[in-house]
């Protein structure tokens, strides 16, 4: 069994910054990529960041560096540095890890996993 938590979400005015973190947990073997997406109310949800096992990453057109992903793979969690926030920015943030799990000695299990979302509300 595996858990995302996340936390770091919250009010902010526009301008400011959040750090989002999101720390996995349970029979874990390897973490793949880990990412963060956001849904605001009645749009879809959309690719935020990205970054790969080997440190590459991947950012949402929208973004133009003004967040940036890390990952700390000995603590199972990744972050998201958020600057500059926009009153748009305001969502609902998912995080993703796409997680090996070994169920037994000839057995691995390779699974998208999301924490519950955090909410992050940008005042103008």
């Amino acid at each position: 069994q595996v858990h995302l938590v996340e936390s770091g979400g919250g009010l902010v005015q526009a301008g400011g910054s959040l750090r989002l973190s999101c720390a996995a947990s349970g029979s874990i073997f390897s973490i793949n990529h880990m990412g963060w997406y956001r849904q605001a109310p009645g749009r879809q949800r959309e690719l935020v960041a990205q970054i790969s096992s080997s440190n590459n990453t991947n950012y949402g057109d929208f973004v133009k560096g003004r967040f940036t992903i890390s990952r700390d793979n000995a603590k199972n969690t990744v972050y998201l540095q958020m600057d500059s926030l926009k009153p748009e920015d305001t969502a609902v943030y998912y995080c993703n890890q796409e997680i090996t799990t070994r169920e037994d000695s000839v057995t691995y299990l390779n699974y998208d996993y999301w924490g519950q979302g955090t909410q992050v509300t940008v005042s103008s």
